[in-house]
């Protein structure tokens, strides 16, 4: 029996057992509804997702080719878009995730209006998200399931047993809309009870695997903005257990932690480590500081100064109160606070690098693979790099290095229009299309994200429809634009109507009300234009 069948069976003892108050109760009916409803709570979407993580890893350990993938999303419509599109393209989701921007968040979600990725929205607002995402996603399949649905009921209309069985068989074997979050808690809002509070929020709501920088919560900044303050190792650790913890009393015991470090781009720290003994933590941390050796006699009042190894130093002070690390130690660094997070309990790690370069990605992980073999990274193939001048300007470098003519091209001009059709741009483009597979392969890279990229795709539609609309196109700037390029590609949402939830209400109404249902659906509705 199907599993289609075995959920009517089961509704139906239900129903037999109520006795007569439920005559007009359709036992098929309510199954329909509890397979659109798989997940009853975030919980469970957390634990299903958590699962297809870890098998992802594994799959990975084995395969560098099987890597994942997501998109950042700032709205549950934005979300389902994106997976109903992976869908209709690839026919399933396999190592297809979602990313949610903390920068999204801040910039696009907070009730203050657009704010900068400091951490000063709301801490509410990220768990908010991660519940609306999935909210939408659990729509697409009651969405694709009710159509399902339909389709099988006129094939028994039309006594059409084999197409009936097709579909039955693609109902038994339906793939969810719903896969793994990767969920930004920042510095983590706080201290570390606020960190564990605001993860139980946000596991609560679905999210199976978060991460969390190691810059200071009251400091924090984007990581491709200056001004970044790290903490030392300690500090970051409680969080990455407080985590850990809201993860094993909600009972997703495999839940995921990205800890990420922004030490490559951060020059400062805002506290000076607590040293046990010598080539401790807190020592090597300390290590990195920029100071100057002095004499007692040399203190001046209010100096902070340390002792290293039987000498005095002064590490350099500034006016904010914060401490400066010696220039060209960031990778250094990141490898350290990598190696030391994975020690403390990360499954994952992250590295903001200056660009994407794959040599130097790959030279990071290769220090960290040297003491964690099987680390793996999450990488951000981030907006803020302008892709195109870098990889062009990576081309001609090679081309240099190869002794190939470079007399055409003007290094620091790459990004002109003009060089969009010429022999290095292509050369560019090739190793820009092929950059992620490279990374996993050379870097261990298990996991590549674009973290705002819906932000820019709204903002790009919006402005060529306006400039159409507005303008000499009038009406057409939106039919040729939008409407009719719908229709080609096939996108759901040219049926706004189904797409909102119209036929799933049409459904529920003659389950309801039976024959005296009042259905939207009717012979009027202008969607029918669209069939």
């Amino acid at each position: 029996m199907s599993q289609y069948k075995d959920e009517i069976a089961a509704v139906q003892r239900v129903k037999d057992a109520a006795g007569s108050p439920w005559d007009e109760i359709n036992a098929e009916s309510a199954a329909r509804m509890r397979i659109q409803n798989r997940f009853k709570t975030g919980l469970e979407i957390a634990q299903y997702t958590a699962d297809i993580m870890r098998r992802d890893m594994a799959e990975f350990d084995k395969d560098k080719t099987k890597y994942t993938q997501s998109l950042g999303c700032w709205h549950g419509f934005v979300g389902q878009q994106k997976l109903i599109s992976i869908k209709k393209h690839f026919g399933s989701t396999d190592k297809k995730y979602l990313y949610l921007s903390g920068w999204m968040v801040a910039a696009l979600r907070s009730e203050f209006g657009p704010l900068p990725d400091q951490s000063m929205h709301e801490k509410t607002t990220v768990a908010a998200l991660v519940k609306e995402l999935y909210t939408f996603l659990r729509q697409a399949d009651a969405r694709e399931l009710g159509m399902l649905f339909r389709e099988l009921d006129k094939a028994r209309e039309a006594g059409d047993t084999a197409k009936e069985a097709e579909i039955q068989d693609a109902i038994d074997n339906y793939e969810t809309h719903v896969v793994p979050i990767i969920a930004d808690i920042d510095a983590g809002f706080g201290n570390a009870e606020a960190t564990y509070l605001m993860a139980k929020q946000m596991i609560e709501a679905g999210a199976c695997a978060l991460q969390i920088e190691n810059q200071v919560a009251d400091e924090k900044q984007c990581g491709h903005q200056d001004g970044k303050v790290t903490v030392p190792h300690a500090d970051f650790h409680a969080k990455i257990r407080a985590l850990r913890y809201a993860f094993l009393e909600l009972g997703i015991d495999n839940g995921i932690i990205v800890a990420r470090t922004d030490s490559e781009g951060a020059g400062l720290t805002k506290e000076i480590a607590v040293v046990n003994e010598p080539g401790d933590q807190g020592d090597r941390y300390n290590s990195y500081l920029d100071c100057e050796e002095i004499d007692v006699s040399e203190m001046a009042e209010g100096d902070v100064c340390i002792n290293r190894g039987g000498k005095l130093l002064r590490p350099k002070r500034l006016a904010s109160g914060l401490y400066q690390f010696r220039e060209g130690t960031g990778p250094e660094r990141c490898v350290f606070d990598s190696v030391e997070a994975l020690r403390a309990g990360a499954d994952l790690i992250w590295i903001e690098t200056a660009t994407p370069s794959v040599a130097d990605i790959k030279a990071m992980m290769d220090g960290v693979r040297k003491e964690i073999p099987d680390a793996k990274l999450v990488y951000n193939n981030s907006p803020s790099f302008n892709w195109t001048l870098n990889f062009r300007q990576q081309a001609y470098d090679r081309w240099v290095e190869a002794g190939k003519d470079v007399s055409e091209y003007d290094r620091n001009d790459l990004m002109n229009a003009k060089y969009d059709d010429s022999e290095l741009a292509a050369d560019a483009d090739d190793k820009v299309r092929s950059f992620q597979a490279d990374c996993s392969r050379e870097a261990n890279i298990f996991h590549h994200l674009i973290t705002l990229p819906t932000y820019h795709t709204t903002a790009l539609s919006v402005d060529n429809l306006a400039k159409e609309y507005f303008g000499e196109q009038g009406m057409l700037g939106y039919v040729a634009g939008v409407q009719r390029k719908e229709i080609r590609q096939g996108i759901a949402c040219v049926k706004h109507q189904n797409m909102s939830g119209s036929d799933i209400g049409d459904d529920h109404k003659e389950y309801f009300a039976g024959d005296r249902a009042l259905k939207a659906g009717g012979a009027k509705n202008t969607s029918n234009q669209f069939n």
